[in-house]
């Protein structure tokens, strides 16, 4: 088993807003800050980026999977959103995420589309690491609208 590691600093910028650093060279700092009445909405929130991570992992893995099969790069949309609940205790957790992306060509022009629609969910780290927690539904349409996963 190999174990990779991947970091991140986050800078306290004032109030609830921080700046990201990826520590990636050329890749500009990113702001973060709660929504009002904690912060001022200057940025994306912590629920926003997890959605974020989960929906660009379940793009990139999807692409990856049809390149695999020798389609040409393909236009994707996605979409995803969450639904905050209450536990127990009356906390708020995301209570569930759902993703759709759209094929932007019509599913007949992808080869071998089966196989890498039955595979690609597998390859995506974040998807799968969050699922053992948080429900994540996903969903694959084409450009005519016809649902081929989820």
């Amino acid at each position: 088993m190999t174990e990779e590691s991947s970091a991140i600093e986050l800078v306290l910028q004032s109030g609830y807003r921080f700046e990201i650093d990826f520590a990636l060279p050329g890749v500009p700092r990113l702001v973060t800050d709660s929504p009002a009445p904690l912060g001022q909405g200057a940025g994306p929130d912590a629920e926003k980026l997890l959605i974020s991570a989960v929906a660009n992992c379940l793009s990139s893995s999807l692409l990856f999977s049809l390149r695999k099969f020798k389609n040409d790069p393909m236009a994707l949309r996605t979409t995803a959103s969450a639904q905050l609940r209450r536990n127990e205790q009356g906390r708020l957790r995301v209570g569930n995420i759902q993703v759709e992306i759209r094929l932007e060509f019509p599913a007949g022009e992808v080869k071998q589309l089966d196989r890498a629609l039955a595979q690609f969910e597998d390859f995506c780290v974040v998807t799968q690491s969050v699922r053992a927690s948080i429900p994540v539904a996903v969903r694959v349409v084409d450009s005519e609208g016809a649902l081929l996963a989820g």
